[in-house]
Parts: structure tokens; C-alpha cells; sequence
């Protein structure tokens, strides 16, 4: 039994934490803390995938924005991007992540109804960077 959540339901909870975001966004630590968050989810959400390959990108960005490197895209996006991420790496959500695969349909909605409010601003980053940061 496979339980989605709507694209409407996962622009809700996007939205919902617009305003936490905002607040992570004023302080660098609390940035970085959300990032390392992602990077330790990330370990254990099984294959990523195709579906949220974008969510590296996402952390990218925000740590080019937080450091000033890369400013040119709508602080809109910026606060949909880290309101995704939180809620991505938050304890509690709709869907539970202690379901194995289940309860991260609604961290991967969530995602991706972030991902279609920014994807020609992360298009453009992408661009960016490809053009601007050098590969060691």
C-alpha cells in the first residue's frame, strides 16, 4: 500500500515553513546546521535517484548564497529551497520516516513541489556555476 500526498497538500506543508526558513536564513550557523542535517538524511535515504537528484544542487546553493558568492536569484526561491530542505530533514512530518520508502513519499513531494517553483533559478545557478567555480 503505497501513500501519496497531493501536489496541493505538498505545496501546503512547503509554504508552512516558509517562516522558519526565513529564520534559518538570518543566522549562517543555523544554515550550516540544516546542511550537515541533509548530508547525514541523505546517508540513509536508500537509492536518491533520479526523482531528487536536485537536492545536492539545492544545498550547493544555499551555501553559495549564504556566502555571498551567487546572489542573483529571488530571495522567494532561496526561502522555498531551505523550507523544503528542513522539512526533507525534519523528525516529524506527515508521512513518518521510521516507514522504510513510505515515509519519504511526502519528503520527496514536498521536494518536488519545491523544485517546480525553482527550477529555472536553479537552472541558472547551475549555468553559473558550471561557468564560475573551478573543479579540484
Amino acid at each position: 500500500m503505497k501513500k501519496r500526498i497531493s501536489n496541493e497538500t505538498a505545496l501546503t506543508e512547503l509554504k508552512k515553513g516558509y517562516s522558519e526558513a526565513e529564520e534559518i536564513l538570518k543566522d549562517e550557523g543555523k544554515v550550516e546546521k540544516l546542511l550537515e542535517r541533509l548530508e547525514q538524511k541523505l546517508k540513509f535515504v536508500p537509492k536518491v535517484g533520479k526523482n531528487l537528484s536536485y537536492i545536492p544542487a539545492f544545498a550547493l546553493l544555499i551555501r553559495s548564497y549564504i556566502k555571498k558568492e551567487y546572489t542573483d536569484i529571488p530571495i522567494g526561491s532561496i526561502i522555498a529551497i531551505i523550507s523544503a530542505l528542513a522539512y526533507f530533514v525534519a523528525h516529524f512530518d506527515l508521512i513518518p520516516d521510521l516507514m522504510p520508502v513510505i515515509g519519504w513519499a511526502d519528503d520527496a513531494a514536498v521536494l518536488a513541489a519545491c523544485y517546480k517553483l525553482v527550477e529555472s533559478d536553479l537552472d541558472d545557478y547551475n549555468e553559473w556555476r558550471a561557468k564560475n567555480v573551478k573543479v579540484v
